[in-house]
């Protein structure tokens, strides 16, 4: 008997270790691990660098708080903006706190001028930001928020591509629009580089702030540090976590100075956000995700890897009906429902999982070998011609 909650449907598989993109279960079976704890594990299980790094920091001080100065914090949050359009940065623990304290800093930075009734945000309907109370009402899901209100107000929603809808919802009350560059749970859909620079013109004309949601789709699992450089975009807001930690739980806003002008002293907080523990990781993931050689290396294997699904979609042209995403955040959108093929994939030590809209994710460490893809694309191609 578990004395875990139900909350999760859990595949009856534990493992005992990790070793780069491999997991190994307590059974002793060797599984291609293509989850990565959802995008987290960017370079991997058990990678050398982070590991000596945790175990190092860990003999001097894990934790202290955040009324006094956090060397390690101080550096990642330097290299952080150095790197990107972003002035200031702010540190949590993980991705739903991270979007969570970029609806904060939207609604404050009004506030700070003197507009306290501009605090409406306009999101995609069934997008993803967390499932902290306000990010499910954010998400704009009805399954998300089924038994969890009274609902949280503040948010409007418009369809995925309808931007009639979305020029029509903005009126004075509109502090900013808030969309994921990729959208992962939704269905890794992509939101065009014309359309974010429609969306950035569009804050600008209207005079609201515009926030992209990278949690998922940043740091680098694109082959640009975000998602959204390629777009030549400056964001005003930008949460981040998963992969920033490469599996140490981190979450970070990031934002530029008219948006931190108003988180004055008091405003926000966060107890473990910025420990030194996590710092001192996130110090070495950024070190080696954010080199121009790296990010080469995953555009040149993921152009590959995407290259050679479509050829199996040709293939399967009644299986497969779409490959979608970027980088290593990649679908595979079935004609079917996706659960059973996901079962077949793990049967042949394939790690996968859902998204929305019969969406199979794939989500490799950055740092995949080019025979580990084709092993995979291998065993995609034993499943579909079993269907």
């Amino acid at each position: 008997m578990s004395y875990l909650t139900k909350n999760y449907n859990r595949k009856k598989i534990a493992f005992k270790n990790g070793k780069g993109s491999y997991l190994f279960s307590i059974k002793g079976k060797k599984y291609l691990d293509f989850i990565q704890g959802i995008a987290v594990n960017s370079l991997g299980h058990s990678h050398p660098k982070l590991n000596q790094v945790l175990t190092n920091q860990s003999k001097k001080l894990w934790h202290v708080s955040n009324a006094f100065l956090i060397p390690e914090g101080e550096k990642l949050a330097k290299k952080l903006a150095k790197k990107t359009f972003a002035d200031f940065v702010m540190f949590q623990n993980s991705g739903a706190e991270a979007t969570e304290a970029a609806i904060k800093a939207a609604r404050r930075y009004f506030y700070s001028i003197g507009k306290p009734n501009k605090n409406r945000i306009i999101c995609i309907k069934n997008s993803f930001h967390g499932r902290t109370l306000a990010a499910i009402y954010a998400s704009g899901s009805k399954k998300m928020t089924e038994g969890f209100g009274p609902k949280v107000s503040g948010f409007d929603h418009f369809k995925f591509g309808d931007h009639q809808t979305l020029k029509k919802l903005i009126n004075n009350k509109t502090a900013a629009i808030m969309v994921e560059t990729i959208m992962g749970e939704g269905g890794i859909k992509v939101i065009p580089d014309w359309c974010l620079r429609g969306l950035r013109k569009l804050c600008n004309k209207k005079k609201i702030l515009l926030i992209l949601d990278e949690v998922q789709c940043g740091i680098a699992r694109t082959g640009d540090f975000f998602a959204f450089e390629n777009s030549r975009v400056k964001p005003d807001i930008v949460p981040i976590a998963k992969g920033i930690g490469g599996g140490f739980p981190i979450g970070a806003v990031l934002m530029n100075k008219k948006v931190a002008s108003g988180m004055t002293p008091g405003s926000h907080g966060s107890t473990f956000g910025g420990n030194p523990l996590a710092m001192s990781v996130g110090n070495a993931v950024f070190d080696i995700v954010s080199k121009k050689s790296f990010l080469n290396e995953i555009k040149k294997n993921s152009n590959f890897f995407i290259k050679e699904l479509n050829k199996v979609k040709e293939k399967y042209p009644k299986i497969i009906k779409e490959i979608r995403g970027r980088g290593f955040l990649i679908g595979l959108q079935l004609h079917n429902d996706q659960a059973n093929f996901i079962k077949d994939l793990m049967k042949n030590k394939l790690l996968t999982i859902k998204a929305s809209e019969n969406v199979v994710r794939i989500l490799p460490p950055l740092n995949v070998k080019k025979n580990e893809l084709q092993k995979a694309l291998k065993i995609i191609d034993k499943v579909c011609s079993t269907y």
